[in-house]
C-alpha cells in the first residue's frame, strides 16, 4: 500500500512539475522557426504568447509579395493556426502588437484585423510603424497574447 501511495505521489509531483514549466511549441503548419518558438505557454499554463507572425506559409515562402492585404490575411491565418494548436480562438486573445512598414496600410490592417477580432472583443493593442523586417518583401507582423480559459485548464 505504501508503494502505491508513493507511486501516486510521484505521479502527482511529476504532473505538478510539468504544469509549472513553460511549454514551447512550433506547429508544423507554421513557417520554420529559426532561433525562436512560435508559441510559449507560461508556467501554470494560462498565459500564451505567440511570436510575431509574418506572411510566410508553412514552407517559408512569402504569401502576397507587394500586397499588404494578402500579407495581413496570411499573418492572421498563421495566428489562427497557432491558437488552434492549443484549442484557442481569437476570442481568447487579450493583446496584439502590430508592426507595419507604412501608415498608409493602417485602414487595411484594421479591416483585416476586424474580420478576425470583432470590435466587441477588442484586445489591448499596440501599433508601430517600422523601417522593415528581416525580409524586405514583408510588410506586416503581428504578435499576440492569449489566455487559456480556466474551464479548459481544468479539463487538462
Amino acid at each position: 500500500m505504501r508503494l502505491l501511495k508513493a507511486l501516486v505521489l510521484c505521479g502527482l509531483l511529476a504532473s505538478a512539475a510539468a504544469w509549472a514549466q513553460e511549454r514551447r511549441l512550433s506547429p508544423a503548419a507554421l513557417p520554420p522557426a529559426h532561433g525562436y518558438s512560435h508559441i510559449v505557454v507560461a508556467p501554470r499554463g494560462q498565459l500564451v504568447v505567440i511570436s510575431g507572425q509574418v506572411a510566410l506559409d508553412a514552407q517559408g515562402n512569402v504569401v502576397g509579395a507587394g500586397d499588404f492585404e494578402k500579407q495581413c490575411v496570411q499573418v492572421h491565418e498563421n495566428i489562427k493556426t497557432a491558437l488552434a494548436s492549443l484549442g484557442l480562438t481569437f476570442k481568447d486573445v487579450i493583446r496584439t502588437d502590430s508592426y507595419i512598414t507604412d501608415r498608409k496600410y493602417l485602414p487595411l490592417l484594421r479591416r483585416v484585423r476586424s474580420s478576425y477580432l470583432p470590435a466587441e472583443q477588442a484586445p489591448a493593442s499596440t501599433l508601430l510603424v517600422v523601417d522593415g523586417f528581416f525580409r524586405p518583401d514583408l510588410l506586416v507582423e503581428v504578435s499576440v497574447e492569449a489566455v487559456i480559459p480556466e474551464k479548459q485548464l481544468a479539463a487538462d
